[in-house]
């Protein structure tokens, strides 16, 4: 690169890294203070997450901090008249926009890096501080009280003593909804949290189960399996990767097509037959028409993370193009007037845009391929408007 350039890149870089480092920094703690008091974590596990927060940040912040490092990097240089001298030396300037452009598009590269593998990787790894924080939180509870009770599952917990991670005599009142209350006691019984399936599983000796009607049998299975209280069944769509994205579609099209055979031979047979009532019953919606839309409804939504993970990742190349050229255009002008008159119409046009497209599209009301472009495409026609300008003059 010529010394010009090399020039304005270095600047883009210092003020970037400058602004990045403070403003993560800021967000970095409330993104803590809010995964701490929803989870009830203690200082040790607050500690140990605050570096696995930061990849969840960056997306957000990149962009608004590139917009601001190029509002003041190219607002400075054009009120010292620097654009001006370059100008009257016969240097074009699309060539003093080049360094921008490219730190634009190595960060695009690298905030879809960020979506794609990073955040995926640390949110599983804060799930299971969260996962192994609750299971200290349990025993604690069972060694000071005795006694946990979940009403989210209508379960009761009572020992008699924890020894490590094994309950001496404990007693599981479990009620199932709309189901009578079953109570499952043992001799003993070990935790074991198991975060790659989701679930927490009991493994008990000598179990005996009582039943409603006063009988007690022995247990046919030594060990028992319940879901843990904080984890979703399906997970987001953003803490997947696009691979898994993708697989999980084709997965999901080919089970709602195979669905969707099985309900149209079921509904052709009940007609012909004359069976009306069929179709009307609970468990036909139940076993054919529910999952079909639930599996569409999962796709849609796994469409529009998938197509907006890439239209948000290069935003930072449009919001480039505006920033930039606004500022040298409105050189009088401070470089905090300059990101404010950038960043106020994107604020509330382009990412009210961007959210109500995305939730369109998730209900399949737009296809998500060209609707998560949409913002971007208007960023791109107000940077080449204000580009034309500044040719101009």
């Amino acid at each position: 690169m010529r010394l010009l350039q090399r020039y304005i890149l270095w600047e883009l870089i210092r003020v970037f890294s400058l602004i990045l480092g403070v403003l993560t920094f800021l967000l970095m703690f409330v993104g803590v203070a809010q995964e701490a008091s929803a989870s009830g974590l203690g200082p040790e596990q607050v500690l140990k997450i605050l570096p696995w927060v930061v990849p969840s940040l960056l997306p957000f912040t990149i962009p608004a901090t590139l917009l601001l490092t190029v509002c003041v990097v190219y607002g400075r240089m054009s009120s010292d008249q620097e654009i001006t001298a370059a100008k009257a030396a016969g240097i074009n300037v699309l060539s003093l926009l080049s360094p921008a452009i490219l730190l634009g598009g190595i960060l695009s590269v690298g905030s879809l890096i960020l979506a794609d593998q990073l955040i995926p990787m640390a949110v599983s790894q804060i799930q299971g501080i969260v996962t192994l924080a609750m299971e200290d939180i349990f025993l604690d509870m069972l060694r000071n009280n005795h006694q946990v009770v979940n009403k989210e599952f209508g379960l009761v917990v009572n020992v008699r003593d924890v020894r490590g991670k094994t309950l001496i005599m404990p007693t599981f009142r479990y009620s199932r909804p709309g189901g009578e209350p079953v109570v499952i006691q043992a001799e003993s019984a070990e935790l074991e949290f198991d975060l790659k399936k989701q679930h927490v599983i009991l493994h008990m000796v000598h179990a005996q189960i009582s039943t409603p009607d006063e009988m007690t049998i022995a247990a046919a299975q030594p060990d028992y399996t319940f879901p843990l209280p904080s984890v979703r069944r399906d997970p987001r769509a953003r803490h997947l990767t696009i691979n898994v994205i993708r697989k999980e579609i084709e997965e999901i099209e080919g089970d709602c097509s195979t669905l969707s055979r099985r309900r149209d031979m079921f509904a052709a047979m009940a007609m012909t037959t004359g069976r009306f009532s069929q179709l009307h019953e609970d468990g036909f919606r139940l076993q054919y028409v529910n999952p079909v839309l639930q599996g569409a409804s999962r796709r849609e939504k796994l469409k529009t993370e998938l197509h907006t993970r890439f239209a948000l990742s290069s935003s930072c190349l449009f919001f480039v193009l505006l920033g930039s050229t606004f500022s040298i255009l409105q050189a009088k002008k401070q470089f905090l007037t300059n990101f404010l008159f950038c960043f106020a119409p994107i604020l509330l046009l382009y990412y009210p845009v961007v959210l109500l497209l995305m939730n369109l599209s998730k209900t399949g009301s737009i296809e998500a391929w060209w609707s998560s472009w949409v913002a971007n495409g208007l960023l791109l026609i107000a940077g080449l408007y204000v580009l034309k300008k500044l040719l101009k003059h």
